[in-house]
């Protein structure tokens, strides 16, 4: 499967945020979002007026990238948001959020969603006491995932770990810092993720 190789920082610039692709990286002065805040290329930083379609496109980017999916991927999880009863923007939100990568970062035993992606493919996690080595694996309320014993140990977890005891956890996850293991209590509120995302006009710009 492909996957987007250049430069991270490169997005968050094109998005014209922060979207912590690098971890710790992303809240110090190493973050060269920090020292270029406009856009990428020779006309990054010319100002230009943004018409209803390029809002809801640079949205469903942003999201898409923030998650590090490829844009068939991310459609699909549309069609299954849409599928479901509820509020479908929403809907998307926790079916990304339900990503086995994403847990693994919630929890705190990656720095990012990047690393976290990495750790899973290379098989360091656990579900339900079963080996999960995939990425996109939807985690269901009620399942437990944990870091292999052999694992525990290894410098990447261990350093996020740190950082993540001092940030604190989300209000919908049980965590074991000290066994590597965590619960998903239940699924986010909207009011319990990231309220920069505009996940209306993703909805509207599918909807053409």
């Amino acid at each position: 499967m492909s996957r987007y190789l250049g430069s991270a920082c490169k997005l968050c610039r094109r998005e014209g945020e922060k979207l912590f692709l690098k971890g710790g990286r992303c809240n110090f002065g190493k973050c060269s979002f920090d020292k270029r805040s406009y856009a990428p290329g020779q006309h990054g930083q010319r100002s230009a007026k943004v018409s209803d379609y390029g809002r809801q496109l640079r949205e469903k980017q942003k999201l898409r990238r923030s998650y590090g999916i490829l844009e068939k991927q991310f459609r699909r999880y549309f069609r299954m948001a849409e599928r479901q009863s509820g509020i479908t923007g929403e809907n998307l939100l926790k079916i990304l959020e339900s990503r086995l990568d994403n847990i693994v970062y919630r929890f705190g035993f990656a720095a990012s969603r990047s690393e976290a992606r990495q750790l899973v493919s290379h098989g360091h996690f656990l579900v339900n006491g079963k080996p999960v080595n995939i990425p996109s694996y939807l985690v269901q309320v009620g399942d437990i995932v944990e870091a292999k014993e052999k694992s525990r140990e290894i410098l990447p977890i261990q350093r996020s770990i740190e950082a993540a005891q001092q940030r604190g956890a989300s209000e919908w996850l049980d965590i074991d810092f000290e066994r590597v293991r965590g619960t998903v209590r239940t699924l986010p509120t909207r009011e319990q993720l990231p309220q920069t995302i505009q996940e209306q006009l993703i909805v509207e710009l599918y909807s053409r």
